[in-house]
């Protein structure tokens, strides 16, 4: 396996309809993106999905906005981020319940994340989830670098994680 770059690498970035079927060309891209023999393909698609489904069916965005979806890599580390209109009501939170039929999206992006958290954009500007996925096989994958988005408006993954 060759090392990890220290240099944030965009895998791919795509504007996804606010439509319940923006899941599954999520998911879709993230595949073309990382590449069927990338160690961590399963856990990224995973967490892409349940990030891009709270977006849909959590935040103010509506029929008609766009969610935003950028894939890096930096580190050995592969970091998903979802960026929707936010929610006046409430931020994300993990359902306390475990066995609950629905609204168990973020307990998953938990388990399966090196981390995960939020940067609230200000009022009337969104927000973006993150979560951050070791490679499988990767040894490298101790620390989790500054964000790589191209288009972030506030902090970054290593604004939320003690280093």
């Amino acid at each position: 396996m060759k090392p990890a770059s220290a240099e944030p690498k965009v895998l791919g970035e795509a504007s996804l309809a606010c439509v319940h079927q923006s899941v599954a060309r999520a998911r879709s891209e993230v595949r073309v993106w990382l590449g069927s023999s990338h160690p961590a393909i399963d856990d990224v698609v995973l967490a892409t999905s349940e990030l891009v489904t709270n977006a849909i069916t959590h935040s103010d965005s509506a029929p008609g906005d766009f969610i935003g979806l950028t894939v890096t890599e930096a580190k050995g580390i592969v970091y998903v981020e979802v960026t929707d209109a936010g929610s006046g009501a409430s931020g994300p939170q993990i359902r306390k319940d475990p066995d609950a039929e629905h609204g168990r999206g973020l307990l998953i992006v938990r388990e399966i994340s090196l981390d995960w958290g939020t940067r609230e954009h200000g009022y009337g500007l969104g927000r973006t989830v993150w979560c951050a996925i070791g490679l499988a096989s990767s040894s490298d994958a101790l620390s989790v670098p500054e964000s790589v988005s191209s288009s972030e408006v506030g902090g970054g993954p290593g604004d939320h994680i003690p280093m």
